[in-house]
């Protein structure tokens, strides 16, 4: 998996944790929580709602056009399940070789004081 896919994962999973957890989140809110643009979050979840993982609803009776509740599916939360098993993966993967350095970089550090 490419560093792209794997930023796009990492950009459904958060949102689609983020939509789990409170589904009248604004595109502005989702946006500043994940840490892109709005019109990033737009894209996201226009990807996420035209693969039936989010579907959008007029949020309550709001005359605002612009406000919408976004409800994870049952396909949204497998999606979920399975990026949250990838993204572990890689976090471990990544600590793993963040740990590996770390024992370098000290060994090398205890015979430059020795």
């Amino acid at each position: 998996m490419n560093k792209r896919t794997e930023t796009r994962e990492n950009i459904h999973f958060r949102l689609l944790c983020l939509l789990d957890e409170n589904p009248e989140m604004s595109q502005r809110d989702l946006a500043r929580e994940v840490g892109i643009s709005t019109g990033s979050a737009n894209s996201f979840l226009r990807e996420l709602i035209e693969s039936g993982a989010v579907k959008r609803e007029k949020f309550g009776t709001s005359n605002d056009r612009r406000r919408y509740t976004y409800l994870v599916t049952s396909k949204g939360k497998a999606e979920k399940t399975s990026s949250a098993q990838n993204v572990l993966a890689r976090k471990v993967k990544d600590f793993e070789a963040l740990r590996d350095e770390i024992i370098v970089i000290a060994s090398k550090l205890k015979n430059i004081t020795n």
